[in-house]
């Protein structure tokens, strides 16, 4: 065969793998992929500045501390932009399966958490009553979970406790019986519960002291909130129902995407491949 004919076989063949999804792939995976990079990245610095790694001592539950969620979030999302990224960019065939086995993996994990978590509604109310009840009882032990519960209740749901102030109970520095050891916290409740003030620019980190006190003189209804997070967290999410169920519905779409995209560009390698051969 004249080698012009042969340029011209070579050049349609190489045509046949599509330069628009491949890229597609790895623009997407790129900004995955360095997310993953950066989320896993805050986490381990926050393990680092807590000394997590020199004294695992100080872990209560590890599955409850915000800096190992965001690891393994990280970790997660790391790997899987990686093998979309890469697999994209090189024509990779077992990286481009690996990462549609990943995101079918995950999108069967979501699914089946969704489903469960509509079936075991009650079960789930329970573990996330138990989880919040450790960060009210760890809540000065770790700067994370402290941080966590500060904007549960100020800045996301405006609630105090589980069910009510009272709650804070359970926590040694608000106990109300840690009077008697000269806690100025004692009885009180944390920052975080208070309400905003008329005027008030900077929260006053006092303002929850001695509001559970039976001789406190004022208005506990305009200090603090009296709702528990766990209505509140109820009421949240059936106010919030539909973008909710959109944004799930979303990420799901984009999954499924991502592994016919994937697996489309799969079949164009392996077309390509098998023209070469013959």
């Amino acid at each position: 065969m004249p080698s012009h004919h042969r340029d011209r076989k070579y050049r349609r063949d190489q045509s046949e793998v599509s330069c628009c999804l491949k890229y597609l792939i790895f623009s997407f995976n790129v900004i995955f992929w360095l997310t993953g990079l950066s989320i896993m990245a805050i986490g381990i610095w926050a393990w680092t500045e807590k000394d997590t790694f020199n004294n695992l001592s100080k872990l209560t539950n590890i599955a409850l501390d915000p800096a190992f969620v965001l690891i393994v979030t990280g970790a997660v999302t790391f790997i899987i932009g990686f093998t979309g990224c890469v697999g994209a960019l090189r024509e990779n065939t077992c990286l481009l399966a690996s990462y549609a086995i990943f995101l079918a993996i995950l999108l069967l994990l979501e699914m089946t958490a969704g489903i469960l978590g509509f079936i075991f509604k009650d079960w789930i109310k329970s573990q996330a009553t138990n989880g919040f009840q450790a960060f009210i009882v760890h809540y000065r032990d770790d700067p994370d979970q402290q941080n966590l519960i500060d904007w549960i209740q100020d800045s996301w749901l405006q609630c105090c406790g589980i069910e009510g102030p009272k709650d804070w109970d359970r926590n040694i520095y608000f106990n109300c019986s840690s009077v008697e050891v000269g806690s100025r916290e004692a009885c009180g409740v944390p920052f975080s519960c208070c309400k905003p003030q008329p005027g008030e620019i900077i929260k006053n980190k006092q303002c929850g002291y001695d509001v559970r006190k039976q001789d406190y003189t004022g208005d506990k209804s305009l200090i603090v909130y009296e709702r528990g997070c766990l209505r509140a967290g109820e009421e949240w999410v059936e106010s919030n129902l539909i973008p909710v169920a959109c944004v799930t519905v979303s990420i799901a779409i984009l999954q499924i995407l991502g592994i016919c995209f994937a697996q489309n560009l799969r079949a164009d390698v392996f077309a390509q491949k098998s023209r070469w051969g013959s």
